[in-house]
């Protein structure tokens, strides 16, 4: 299972998603791999902190893809993280420089091609994806069999959940026939507050499929940041823990 996290919208919590969803599946005994395509490397930093050298990863497994000559197993580039059962292969720097090269070159289809030969040696592929629709989020979605979307329960952001839906399906008719969107995931949803609930409301009167579990809003997670460690390790019996665990569970489910 390769479930890519997506959203062209900065600051809905993507990453935290990404990282804590891949958490929850190798805390569940599954072999994991988190794909950072973010040139932020914010899930990069996420699960192993900040490196005492910089690591290998995606730049480098692009930056072959141009080279007909040299071509580092892609093994090589997948890093064990302190935690039982979860790699990952962190982001580079370098990525956008490398975009335009690799569009000019028809690249798209080399990510799904890699994660097809890593299905032998892991369970579930978490990817994240860059907060805007580019080369790397739309390699990432041709590579996936499913897509969940974090939304954040604003007005706005419900205006563009509708384009992102669409640009979900174009990919789904040109690229992927077996992408399907899996879950929008109410996200930072506020205590006793009255809009999210109206507008999570009104995503499920429109059929779009709205996660069960919705994820609170909590200071915890600025704490599991700075710490570099993800919540579900962190604090495995806080609330916001919990619900990422109930989330894994029910994305799960449905396999």
């Amino acid at each position: 299972m390769r479930r890519a996290v997506f959203n062209q919208k900065g600051g809905v919590g993507k990453s935290s998603i990404a990282v804590n969803l891949a958490a929850a599946s190798a805390k569940a005994g599954l072999k994991t791999l988190l794909v950072d395509l973010d040139v932020q490397g914010n899930s990069t930093h996420y699960i192993v902190g900040e490196p005492t050298e910089p690591l290998s990863g995606v730049e480098e497994f692009f930056q072959n893809q141009l080279s007909l000559y040299s071509r580092e197993p892609v093994t090589s580039l997948i890093h064990q993280s302190v935690y039982d059962n979860l790699s990952v292969m962190p982001s580079g720097r370098g990525l956008l420089e490398l975009e335009h090269k690799l569009e000019s070159r028809y690249k798209m289809y080399k990510l799904k091609e890699c994660l097809d030969e890593l299905m032998q040696d892991f369970d579930r592929i978490y990817l994240d994806t860059p907060p805007a629709l580019n080369f790397f989020s739309r390699s990432a979605m041709i590579a996936a069999d499913r897509v969940v979307v974090p939304f954040d329960c604003d007005t706005f952001s419900k205006q563009a959940l509708y384009q992102l839906t669409e640009t979900i399906e174009e990919i789904k008719a040109d690229h992927n026939a077996k992408l399907s969107l899996e879950a929008i995931i109410p996200n930072q949803v506020p205590a006793r507050a009255n809009l999210p609930q109206q507008l999570i409301a009104e995503l499920k009167a429109d059929s779009l499929p709205v996660s069960k579990t919705t994820l609170s809003s909590s200071v915890i997670m600025r704490e599991s940041h700075e710490k570099a460690k993800p919540l579900v390790y962190l604090k495995p019996k806080h609330r916001l823990s919990l619900e990422f665990e109930a989330l894994f569970q029910e994305l799960d489910s449905t396999r």
